[in-house]
């Protein structure tokens, strides 16, 4: 059985507690939150105990931790873990500065702890298989991958003052499954992006509507939109075409029910948010790390595919910014 403690009991960290509970080989030991009535509410659903994160990253009854904090304490804590032998589960990003993830994979690696980056749409079932698909050679070799993805809404502008900006903070997730579609590292890229959704957004420094063109060394393109208001709902769609086809995964809706009338055909709206759109998928990344940590396996995405992903980030930051394409070093 292995031992895990939570970091942070806000929303991801209870959507972790209950992938944990339904596992037969992990348990939650400990829970730790700034806010003492969060951590004592998901004591209580997990029969984990309430600890301090120094108490629990400093216990050598529990073998791992996920990280669930905010991005700005992601780096002491990796360092603590580490320190203290514990397995890694690390929400994204491991930190907005790539040199300080540099350091953060430097103190893992030396401390020889499994370590792992909640890049989870690679675990949601329709990717997955269009993933496998790819591999299986359906499509041949892929030449063009698209990926669209937009919210519903904007987050609050405070949120949007500390995220590090739209590449950063949304965009990250589209980098990983871009690099992960391809099957290579792209080498070049172009980004732009526009503020047409609030003028706050704009005012705080970042983008609410932004496109970024990458391409790898073989010549393969990846095209990636975002917007943080789409008023049909959340919007998660990917397109790979290939030299024999193409594979295409759709949004989730509601129902698959369809209503044809003299109106013409309805379908259901899309589901409305993250978590609701994701669970299957943050509950497959979970059982993989658990599942890695049994059998003694790496677990990924690993912490470089958190820096690749987050040198994406920073590259597109940079071209939008001064409107000149990058090249890219990892």
């Amino acid at each position: 059985m292995i031992n895990i403690g939570i970091l942070g009991c806000g929303r991801i960290g209870q959507v972790h507690a209950r992938a944990i509970m339904a596992s037969p080989d992990a348990r939650v030991a400990a829970v730790s939150d700034f806010v003492p009535a969060a951590a004592d509410a998901l004591a209580q659903k997990t029969g984990g105990m309430v600890m301090t994160s120094e108490a629990i990253l400093a216990d050598s009854n529990i073998d791992a931790v996920i990280i669930g904090t905010p991005t700005t304490t992601h780096y002491d804590l990796i360092h603590q873990a580490a320190d203290g032998g514990k397995a890694i589960f690390c929400e994204k990003p491991i930190d907005l500065n790539a040199d300080r993830i540099r350091a953060c994979l430097q103190v893992v690696e030396k401390a020889g702890v499994p370590f792992m980056v909640a890049f989870n749409r690679r675990f949601d079932p329709n990717f997955a298989a269009l993933k496998a698909r790819i591999i299986a050679g359906e499509i041949g070799e892929v030449e063009l991958v698209t990926i669209l993805s937009r919210d519903p809404s904007p987050p609050p502008i405070e949120y949007i003052k500390s995220s590090g900006g739209i590449f950063r903070d949304m965009m990250i997730h589209d980098f990983d499954m871009a690099r992960f579609l391809l099957a290579e590292d792209p080498v070049s890229l172009h980004a732009t992006g526009s503020c047409l959704i609030d003028p706050e957004i704009g005012a705080a420094g970042d983008f609410d509507t932004a496109a970024v063109t990458l391409r790898t060394a073989s010549g393969k393109i990846c095209q990636i939109s975002n917007s943080r208001r789409a008023s049909y709902g959340y919007d998660q769609r990917i397109e790979v075409h290939g030299s024999k086809g193409m594979l295409r995964a759709d949004n989730i809706l509601e129902s698959s029910v369809e209503v044809a009338t003299g109106a013409g055909f309805s379908r259901a709206p899309t589901l409305n948010f993250f978590l609701e759109r994701y669970e299957a998928a943050y509950a497959n990344e979970l059982a993989h790390f658990i599942e890695a940590l049994s059998a003694g396996t790496p677990p990924t995405p690993t912490g470089h595919d958190g820096l690749k992903a987050q040198l994406l980030a920073d590259a597109a930051t940079q071209s939008c910014t001064d409107g000149e394409a990058k090249a890219l070093s990892y």
